[in-house]
């Protein structure tokens, strides 16, 4: 940042001792513009002697995919998003026929299992009951009486969300590949975390009548922002970060004035 063009210095009028047209050695005073030497980077030194940069939802050790870090006056924003609930949304991968200690496929191996009695009508079963069980949830945690218009009203925004703190709650689940032994889920989830998601495909392979680790957790949706908007490692420079600074302005002002208003 430091290393970026400035903005130009601060202009001020002093009137400066001049020649006279007349000649003669007369001198006469001038009005003019000159730089405010106080905004000199010599005697300013550097702009940004330290920068706030907060985190966002965090992502564990074995997990990737959407990140979001607030720099300045965006850590206050962060908060604020915070507060809003936003659902996220994961693509996990599951692994039949074992289970670890800490439910990924790094883990240290605890059993064995089998699987080919494992269909994908079995799995999508048992996803079903999830979300409609979290979806109970939901409602409850939300502190709405689903009779009133103002439910309505929530529910044609998109709104009906716990907002303070609840347990983790799936909003929604399903099946994107189903391969035995692996399989793919894509989970719309709130006030998760990335170990919470592993022990659920744990569970799913416990209600299988088998067993089953984790593979991936990736985070592809963090409320507004997606994998549309993250910047790969190769993109970590001013440019990119200023870019994407004002790409997302509009969409984080839009959901924060629907949201808190």
């Amino acid at each position: 940042l430091n290393a970026a063009p400035g903005r130009a210095p601060r202009q001020r009028v002093r009137f400066l001792p001049t020649p006279a047209p007349g000649g003669g050695g007369a001198l006469e005073l001038v009005a003019a513009r000159v730089p405010v030497l106080a905004d000199h980077p010599l005697v300013r030194g550097p702009r940004f002697r330290k920068l706030k940069i907060g985190a966002g939802h965090r992502l564990d050790v074995k997990a990737s995919g959407v990140f979001v870090l607030g720099i300045g006056h965006g850590n206050k924003l962060l908060t604020d998003l915070y507060n809003c609930h936003l659902p996220k949304v994961y693509i996990v991968g599951g692994l039949f026929g074992k289970a670890t200690d800490d439910f990924s496929d790094t883990g240290n191996l605890v059993e064995k299992t089998t699987f080919d009695h494992i269909t994908r009508e079995k799995l999508d079963r048992i996803l079903a009951v999830i979300q409609g069980t979290n979806q109970k949830a939901l409602l409850m945690y939300s502190n709405i009486d689903m009779k009133t218009q103002e439910a309505y009203e929530l529910a044609v925004k998109g709104l009906i969300r716990p907002m303070g703190k609840s347990p983790p709650i799936i909003t929604a689940v399903r099946c994107l590949q189903f391969a035995l032994p692996e399989f793919q889920l894509e989970i719309h989830c709130l006030h998760e975390t990335q170990q919470y998601l592993r022990k659920m495909v744990h569970e799913i392979g416990l209600e299988l009548k088998s067993s089953a680790v984790c593979t991936q957790v990736r985070r592809i949706r963090d409320g507004v922002f997606t994998v549309d908007d993250a910047l790969p490692r190769t993109q970590w420079n001013l440019q990119s970060i200023r870019e994407a600074i004002q790409n997302c302005q509009l969409k984080v002002e839009t959901e924060l004035e629907k949201t808190l208003g």
